[in-house]
């Protein structure tokens, strides 16, 4: 500044904040108008309606009452086919899991549940009710208990040949010596021996479809029972039924009534 320049006065200093500003937390004003429905997207004016929980028009609240899924045995009948179908799904891969890894990973119990409970309401649309869940309680404890019997026939498979390769080595050996004392009997016992290995066929033939009837409602009994079998072992038994248990519930959970819930209206401030 020159000597002779006089100081320039008027301006005064801009205030300084007493608060640091906050770039933290955005805050946004009320804005009359702005309001959507979230449904289809138009704004609102004067008043709306909340259907489950959320802001709509009357046109799609009206719509949405009126177009709520009815509970029917037809409704019932193709979720309980579904149903049927993905147990067998859940079943299958409970199963190949167990044959390929030769462990019984419980948790998967969760998934068949899933896969059930998703299946039934895929099949009725979205409906859900008391017979629904129960069916898909049943369904996902036949998948999971029913999985076992997979696993024990292809064990048993397994072990037959083992044992039929033992048998074969030993008898082996005493071939030679059968072969010469059949060849030495005489004719009226061999006429004898095969009367009687034919009276014992006809025994087996008769015999056979009972017994393997017998078999199959056995086997089908240990399956239902399977997960309380595995209580011989007491640890992972308990752990498995309290997994098992978890699986049940979230088909039981997925499979309940989900009606839709139209309130209003309601008057739109501003």
């Amino acid at each position: 500044m020159y000597d002779n320049q006089e100081p320039i006065t008027g301006i005064t200093a801009p205030p300084v904040p007493t608060e640091a500003p906050q770039f933290a937390k955005a805050e946004y004003a009320h804005i009359p108008g702005t309001e959507l429905c979230k449904l289809c997207g138009t704004a609102l004016s004067g008043e709306y309606y909340r259907v489950n929980g959320m802001m709509a028009c009357g046109k799609c609240a009206g719509e949405a009452q009126a177009g709520q899924p009815q509970d029917s045995h037809v409704a019932f009948a193709r979720a309980a086919l579904f149903g049927v179908g993905g147990a067998i799904v859940g079943l299958a891969l409970y199963a190949t899991v167990e044959i390929v890894t030769s462990f019984t990973i419980g948790y998967l119990a969760l998934a068949v549940g899933w896969l059930v409970a998703t299946a039934m309401m895929k099949g009725s649309k979205g409906i859900g009710g008391v017979r629904y869940q129960v069916v898909a309680v049943l369904l996902t404890y036949f998948a999971i208990s029913m999985s076992a019997i997979p696993v024990w026939v292809s064990y048993a498979f397994e072990h037959r040949h083992d044992k039929q390769a033992q048998t074969q080595s030993i008898d082996n050996g005493t071939g030679a010596s059968d072969a010469s004392a059949q060849a030495n009997a005489e004719p009226d016992a061999n006429g004898t021996a095969a009367d009687g290995a034919q009276k014992q066929t006809n025994g087996a033939k008769q015999t056979r479809p009972s017994s393997f009837g017998h078999a199959i409602v056995l086997l089908v009994l240990m399956g239902i029972a399977s997960p309380f079998l595995e209580l011989a072992s007491p640890g992972s038994g308990i752990l498995g039924l309290v997994i098992l248990f978890v699986g049940l519930s979230i088909a039981f959970r997925l499979t309940k009534a989900k009606p839709l819930s139209v309130d209003g209206p309601y008057s739109l401030a501003g």
